[in-house]
């Protein structure tokens, strides 16, 4: 039971419900993040880590047995042939764009299986024009819509020809409704484009989906994954970072263009060392406690009468949780809401701002101890229709519950929701 916080009784009786009725499905998270929480220390294990490699490295970095081992760990994990993992990446976009950058030369072409990349990738490729897109030197694309929600397997087929050189995949949902990509439609994928040509790059934006199942997409037929150190896999211990896994071509490819040619891995200071080990090995229970949240949120909302995507019984394949709104201003008030319920910067109040690399308004509630960080309790929105917030996160369980609950009380009172 939450106490304080001035919340109705009446919301506090419904949660305490709706908790009850989640436990079959927090019995599923506890036990794949045991199962991951397994994986990950066998790899440590595996590959011997031990405190002596967690020394901060200067300057160029030469030698850096830490950071070799970060990455081999990462590789293990992922069941790759490699991996670079850096601080110096700043984010999952980031991560992102050097990978596919790094793997494409001009006059090849990518295409993107289920639809518009999320927003800030659309300047990589040139959709939204930006100085140093991949446009800008040759490089074309196309973009295959999904069918009802689901990758288009024949769609993909029929666009496939001798100048593609990559096939990419956003595993999250992003600011869509379309649901994220399972297990058997990357599987499905995989077989499809590498039926037609097996020199092709199969490669999935991670972002949100890490530890969320027992597996990862580079296990389903992926070449290559890449995401954020501030997401999932930095386990809320990580302050800045992004890392790549995939086939050793793949990643050397990605170093070059990191750094510069023919340095590849063996330079690059890591100052944070501890924490992205330490994040790493903490990451299967932050996932397991912002799911449970998503969880929760997912019926409580349903039982005030919104919509709420995934149910709350549905399995889950990434951590954002979709709440829709009927009213631009019930969502600005959610969004709000969850603001004041945060640990940190509770006084702030969040309004919609032109936010670098988006083509709408977007409103960003986090509260949270890393800028940014979407593993951490936070929960935004593009302002546009359909109202949908997207909420994700959360270092614990009871964070996500408590945010949650104020923004409902806030909206309550307010006359926006009723009960």
């Amino acid at each position: 039971m939450i106490k304080g916080f001035d919340i109705d009784n009446r919301l506090i009786t419904l949660a305490d419900s709706v908790q009850k009725e989640c436990g079959i499905q927090f019995e599923k998270l506890e036990n794949n993040a045991e199962s991951n929480q397994v994986k990950i220390t066998a790899a440590f294990q595996k590959k011997r880590v031990s405190d002596a490699y967690f020394a901060e490295t200067t300057g160029y970095g030469y030698s850096d047995r830490g950071r070799e081992l970060l990455d081999e760990v990462y590789a293990d994990i992922f069941s790759t042939e490699d991996a670079i993992v850096r601080e110096s990446i700043a984010s999952g976009t980031a991560a992102i764009s050097l990978a596919m950058a790094a793997n494409v030369r001009p006059g090849d072409e990518i295409i993107f299986a289920n639809g518009m990349p999320y927003d800030t990738l659309r300047s990589t490729v040139g959709i939204t024009k930006a100085r140093g897109s991949l446009a800008e030197y040759g490089i074309t694309h196309k973009i295959i819509e999904t069918k009802d929600g689901i990758i288009d397997n024949a769609a993909v087929k029929s666009s496939l020809s001798k100048r593609t050189k990559m096939v990419f995949v956003q595993r999250s949902r992003g600011y869509s409704i379309k649901p994220p990509v399972s297990k058997e439609q990357f599987k499905t994928l995989s077989e499809t484009v590498k039926g037609y040509d097996k020199n092709i790059i199969l490669f999935v934006d991670n972002c949100y989906g890490e530890f969320v199942q027992e597996e990862e997409p580079t296990q389903w037929g992926m070449d290559m994954a890449a995401g954020s150190l501030i997401k999932n896999p930095g386990g809320g211990l990580c302050r800045s970072g992004g890392y790549i896994v995939g086939t050793k071509e793949c990643i050397e490819n990605a170093s070059s263009r990191l750094y510069a040619p023919g340095l590849l891995k063996e330079v690059g200071a890591t100052n944070n060392k501890r924490l992205m080990f330490q994040g790493l090995y903490m990451a299967p229970y932050t996932v397991k406690e912002s799911l449970k949240g998503a969880v929760f949120t997912a019926l409580l909302f349903e039982k005030l009468g919104f919509k709420s995507y995934p149910r709350y019984d549905e399995e889950r394949k990434d951590i954002i949780q979709l709440v829709m709104f009927d009213k631009s201003e019930q969502l600005l008030q959610f969004c709000q809401g969850v603001q004041a319920g945060s640990p940190i910067d509770s006084h702030v109040i969040p309004y919609p701002w032109d936010m670098p690399g988006y083509d709408d308004k977007v409103v960003m509630a986090a509260g949270t101890f890393v800028q940014g960080a979407s593993i951490e309790f936070s929960a935004d929105a593009p302002l546009r229709k359909p109202y949908v917030a997207y909420m994700q996160g959360g270092l614990t369980y009871t964070q996500v519950k408590l945010g949650v609950l104020k923004a409902c009380d806030i909206m309550i009172k307010k006359d926006m929701i009723h009960i």
